[in-house]
């Protein structure tokens, strides 16, 4: 009995040397998720050395996948014990998904949350606001940035007003030396991120139509609507021909390349332009309707970071998520990666002329984020993707506005029972 009590003493303390040794080959190491792919050089030469001044012997590897595989890539490895330790997340439903399967760690109890406002935690909180389970980071403006020497040669200023608009639009429709709208729909999401989305919130008076929409007090069939979507429609004679077939990545080069006069933007694509466009750049806000006095811009809350639950290096992530609530990450993002703006309260200076301009426009505009992003694409069919669908149906010619608002509505009607 004595030698059978030391063997499985024996084997009980190799075990647990075994596990010792595992745990300590995690500490001091963290594993970053994320779908910035075009981020990584940004990661590994200016943010990831910043906080190794703080902490040198945690070391950090940015592991990111492709922005369209990201979300079933990262819910596999969650799913398989394999992923990082740091998740970087979505805004609202896919990471509040995690956080209920209880993949993702609440942060509420973080050093430097109180750095953030309850408006910036919104996409990362439970439903009752009582549990934030990712730090913010960043949200992105969408708005127009244009081609400065374009607008020089036809002697165009910048739009205020849709009419205005309009009339600039013609103005280089005439010209014909440059598209005068880049925006291709054969991706679909321009359509309604940089479309629908972008001059909508005129409409629907940003965070109160949403809120409404959500209530059920307004339904996507209402004028407000429907009139973003016969804007959106009326910018099909100036997409230049073969927009029907033209991708994202295409819009994107044709701008760089300067034959465009102004593109659909999301502040995201102002690092891109920097790399690649030879021209000065400006940016506008959405042009408002006739008869409108305020101005609603989607300032959409866009990236977050929280701790993978399964993690064995807990501690360490912690760290870098505290030190991401602090000004001096909020300054190595903004100016790393313009067009990212920052969430937390500390005020940024921003270096980069067209970024400083859009995020200005928090000033003077009301900010409001994507109407289908939060609650109202839980259920089948999803209505951020069917947006998608629909809006680029309508600048495609295909769906009227008010067809486009009824099959909106239809499909959320099928699954959402506002709560009452």
């Amino acid at each position: 009995m004595r030698r059978t009590f030391k063997a499985a003493m024996g084997a009980e303390l190799a075990a647990l040397a075994l596990l010792a040794g595992l745990a300590s080959a995690q500490a001091g190491s963290l594993k970053i998720e994320s779908w910035r792919n075009d981020d990584a050089d940004i990661w590994n030469s200016k943010i990831i050395p910043a906080f190794n001044k703080h902490y040198p012997d945690i070391k950090i590897e940015f592991a990111p996948s492709a922005p369209k595989e990201y979300n079933a890539a990262l819910n596999a490895r969650l799913d398989g014990g394999t992923a990082g330790d740091l998740i970087t997340c979505r805004p609202f439903d896919a990471s509040l998904a995690l956080y209920q399967k209880h993949q993702l760690d609440a942060v509420d109890g973080l050093k430097g949350m109180d750095n953030f406002s309850d408006v910036a935690k919104a996409a990362w909180q439970t439903d009752d606001g009582k549990t934030t389970f990712c730090v913010p980071i960043a949200s992105v403006i969408a708005g127009f940035i244009y081609n400065k020497e374009a607008f020089a040669k036809v002697g165009a200023s910048e739009p205020k007003t849709l009419d205005e608009f309009h009339a600039v639009l013609e103005k280089f429709k005439k010209d014909g030396t440059y598209v005068p709208l880049v925006m291709g729909t054969a991706d679909q999401w321009e359509a309604a991120t940089m479309g629908f989305q972008n001059v909508g919130p005129d409409y629907w008076k940003g965070e109160t139509g949403r809120a409404n929409l959500i209530a059920g007090k307004e339904k996507l069939t209402d004028p407000q609507y429907v009139a973003a979507f016969k804007e959106i429609a009326s910018w099909a004679p100036y997409l230049g021909s073969g927009f029907q077939a033209q991708t994202y990545a295409d819009s994107q080069n044709l701008f760089s390349l300067g034959k465009g006069a102004i593109y659909a933007a999301g502040s995201w694509d102002i690092s891109t332009f920097r790399g690649q466009a030879k021209f000065a750049m400006g940016a506008f806000p959405p042009p408002q309707p006739a008869g409108t006095t305020d101005c609603y811009i989607s300032d959409h809350t866009d990236i977050a970071m929280g701790i993978n639950a399964a993690s064995k290096n807990k501690e360490d992530a912690k760290k870098f998520l505290e030190w991401l609530t602090t000004p001096e990450f909020a300054a190595i993002y903004a100016n790393a990666l313009p067009g990212f703006f920052p969430l937390a309260k500390t005020a940024v200076k921003v270096d980069d002329d067209v970024a400083a301009a859009m995020v200005g426009w928090r000033q003077t505009c009301k900010s409001t984020i994507r109407n289908s992003y939060q609650i109202l694409s839980r259920g089948t069919p999803n209505l951020e993707n069917e947006l998608w669908n629909v809006s680029a149906q309508v600048v495609n010619g295909k769906l009227t506005p008010d067809a486009a608002g009824k099959q909106l509505q239809d499909g959320l009607d099928k699954w959402y029972k506002p709560a009452k």
